[in-house]
């Protein structure tokens, strides 16, 4: 299934959305939008949907989803039922990577944030300190007045751009980014990016930047901290899994899609990954979209 494009309304005196949400359950389907989102849940629990990461969240978690990154939250099963007494209640921000101007995060001080932002495929879980500290800034800018969020939003970007508390939740499909500081490392990234659903073989791409093969293994794992071997898997698995989501395809037909040469490859890389097997993926995101 396709998500769906949400366009956010902006009040004309703000530069970023700031709401809280307090409901029964949360009911967006799965969508996505050109604003990246910082959300706190508050309060709820249930199965979350991120990119082509499938995890489960309770009260308390912090995310910052990227821009365009389809998304969806769905509460447990007892917060649908009639006379359920259940809330979610969550604290978000939506925002764009230019809200300050096209050329703010230039400045020498904003490095950081700028690379964090930059980065076209975000979407991390908070954790440890940092997600205290995030956690505590957005509560009390409920009270706030619109500068002192607006001041409150810059310094949580400046933590979170210092952050080693940040857990990447997408797979490498989704993850991979080609704005490195690495001329040699981005052409090995495009190189595979237009060759995954194909056989792929480390001299090609040693060769292609002039490097031996032991000598790209080297460059290459301490770049990623993947071996190329579980790099390219990861970008195949990221590939199927965009395709189950869709529906569009037999799991055969999106197994060889991927670049596996056969099913059974395919099954046991995509179990290891993400933990179920392709047909119970694609039924545990169905079953949750539909219902």
């Amino acid at each position: 299934m396709k998500p769906k494009l949400q366009k956010l309304s902006f009040d004309s005196d703000a530069s970023f959305l700031f709401k809280t949400l307090d409901c029964n359950y949360f009911g967006n389907p799965w969508h996505f939008h050109k604003e990246i989102e910082l959300v706190l849940i508050a309060q709820s629990s249930g199965t979350r949907f991120i990119g082509d990461n499938v995890s489960t969240f309770v009260d308390g978690d912090l995310c910052l989803i990227g821009s365009n990154i389809p998304h969806l939250f769905r509460n447990s099963e007892a917060y649908y039922a009639k006379n359920s007494k259940l809330k979610a209640k969550s604290v978000f921000i939506h925002f764009t990577r230019d809200f300050l101007g096209n050329h703010f995060f230039d400045a020498p001080e904003m490095k950081q944030v700028q690379k964090l932002l930059q980065n076209l495929a975000l979407a991390v879980e908070i954790q440890g300190p940092t997600k205290q500290e995030v956690t505590e800034s957005l509560l009390r800018m409920l009270d706030e007045t619109p500068v002192q969020r607006l001041l409150s939003l810059l310094d949580i970007l400046i933590k979170l751009g210092q952050s080693n508390d940040l857990k990447p939740l997408l797979s490498a499909g989704f993850s991979a980014n080609t704005s490195g500081d690495s001329e040699k490392i981005n052409m090995a990234f495009q190189f595979i990016m237009k060759n995954y659903t194909n056989e792929i073989y480390i001299n090609d791409i040693a060769s292609k930047i002039n490097m031996s093969v032991p000598a790209f293994s080297r460059y290459f794992k301490h770049h990623t901290r993947k071996t190329f071997s579980d790099f390219v898997t990861e970008i195949r698995i990221g590939h199927s899994c965009k395709m189950l989501m869709e529906d569009n395809y037999n799991i055969s037909e999106i197994s060889y899609q991927s670049g596996f040469d056969n099913i059974s490859n395919f099954y046991r890389h995509f179990k290891k990954i993400t933990g179920v097997i392709p047909k119970e993926y694609r039924s545990r995101f169905f079953n949750t979209v539909k219902t």
